[in-house]
């Protein structure tokens, strides 16, 4: 019997045993508060509440949409702004950029500073760069106040290491995956809700919609989030993203796991960018709203979030990582039949996108086990490579379809996803025997 087993069987029996004191209290120790989770130093006896937790999920997914509405606005915004297709993708780039920035300078404040106000305060300051894009006159403006937008949206990477530090041992994993989860279902449904309102409304209706949207989930969250939490050893700023770049040198999991960000979600952003040039063109000639629709079939994907956590938990993260590659590197191929079919597009997407969240999803798990006091340093890290990832597939795939089309487009991405793959297989040692 594994390691992972035993702990996992150590694990089960805990909450048992917690079960049962609260049956004996009349379920006030099942009450679990954040006040209790935070003040508790044994942690058997702290839980997440599964309410709270899809909580964070809708923020995350609400907050890191903001990064993909424009993919689908492409064309519009090129023909508004007077933006070639071949650079157009600039658009996303520097909205990663942005992201990019924010992971490593705002989410390592995750570690030190009120965890409430940060959340708040970014949440709140995202309001204003939507509503600068939305009433943006010029693409200098509109490429700014992208950048800002995509700073901002870290704060979903501030929740998620959030959730880790207050779930359970145990079921970290399973948290972590639903949080993800609608991370994953924000990402792909902002492609179907800023394709259909662009159609009715007009492209900027987007980014004035998620404005106000986000401010509801402010309201929301202002009143679920703890106002005290655990003193913590404060460090000069400088030292604190210092420490993030530290921590690549002594933890070999983050970065093996990091660079398996990078490319796959390099592979993943080559796919997206450029798919609404295709489709928007003959003979397909599909409306924003019919090309949104495919975030719904992506959406699909976001299972993979929620087993791959659970699986991470009983020890098998390493395994369902190469199945998981595999799985993303084999959809290509119904992809590249774009011009044939557009259900061998549909069946891709789903594929990929379930193999793209099981291997985020173990990769999180794995790397949230190794320093619990650093917890936003580590997801800090770990997303630069993400974001990394996708700016450079966003840039490269509108250059390698203006040269090459579609064709060239997947062969670029199945060269990523096999590059994964032999990545993967040739550092796995490098991951603890325990993660299975």
């Amino acid at each position: 019997m594994s390691d992972a087993w035993l702990q996992f069987k150590t694990c089960k029996a805990r909450f048992m045993s917690l079960e049962g004191r609260a049956v004996a209290d009349g379920g006030k120790t099942a009450n679990f508060t954040f006040e209790a989770a935070e003040a508790d130093a044994s942690p058997a006896t702290a839980r997440l509440s599964r309410g709270v937790a899809l909580l964070f999920a809708v923020a995350c997914g609400l907050a890191v949409a903001n990064v993909y509405y424009a993919q689908p606005l492409l064309d519009t915004i090129a023909d508004e702004f007077g933006i070639s297709h071949a650079t157009v993708g600039l658009v996303i780039t520097i909205t990663q950029i942005g992201y990019g920035l924010g992971l490593l300078l705002l989410v390592p404040l995750g570690d030190f500073l009120n965890r409430r106000g940060l959340i708040v305060g970014q949440s709140l300051l995202s309001v204003l760069a939507l509503l600068s894009v939305a009433l943006a006159p010029n693409g200098t403006i509109l490429l700014a106040s992208m950048g800002a937008v995509g700073l901002l949206a870290v704060v979903t990477q501030v929740l998620v290491a959030y959730a880790a530090a207050l779930a359970h041992p145990c079921e970290r994993g399973s948290v972590v995956g639903t949080v993800t989860s609608g991370i994953i279902i924000g990402i792909l449904l902002a492609r179907t809700i800023s394709g259909t309102l662009s159609d009715l409304f007009g492209w900027r209706s987007v980014y004035i919609v998620s404005a106000a949207a986000t401010l509801v989930v402010v309201v929301a969250l202002a009143k679920v989030l703890p106002r005290q939490e655990e003193r913590r050893t404060s460090m000069p700023y400088t030292r604190l993203i210092g420490s993030v770049f530290t921590l690549f040198i002594e933890e070999p999991v983050l970065i093996t796991r990091a660079v398996l960000a990078l490319l796959i979600f390099t592979a993943i952003t080559i796919l997206w960018t450029p798919m609404v040039l295709p489709l928007s063109a003959p003979p397909f000639s599909l409306s924003h709203t019919e090309i949104g629709l495919f975030g719904l079939a992506g959406a699909m994907g976001a299972v993979g979030a929620a087993s791959a956590g659970r699986l991470a938990d009983r020890g098998h993260a390493q395994r369902i990582t190469g199945i998981a590659l595999a799985i993303m590197l084999v959809s290509w191929l119904p992809i590249a039949l774009l011009s044939h079919s557009l259900w061998g597009l549909i069946i891709g997407v789903v594929t990929i996108d379930y193999g793209l969240q099981a291997v985020h999803v173990s990769n999180q798990s794995l790397i949230y086990r190794v320093r619990p006091e650093a917890r936003s340093r580590l997801t800090a890290g770990y997303m630069i490579f993400y974001s990394a990832g996708c700016a450079t597939g966003s840039i490269v795939s509108t250059l390698v379809y203006a040269q090459a089309a579609w064709t060239g487009v997947c062969v670029v991405g199945g060269a990523i996803s096999a590059a994964a793959f032999v990545f993967w297989a040739l550092t796995r040692h490098l991951t603890p025997a325990s993660a299975g």
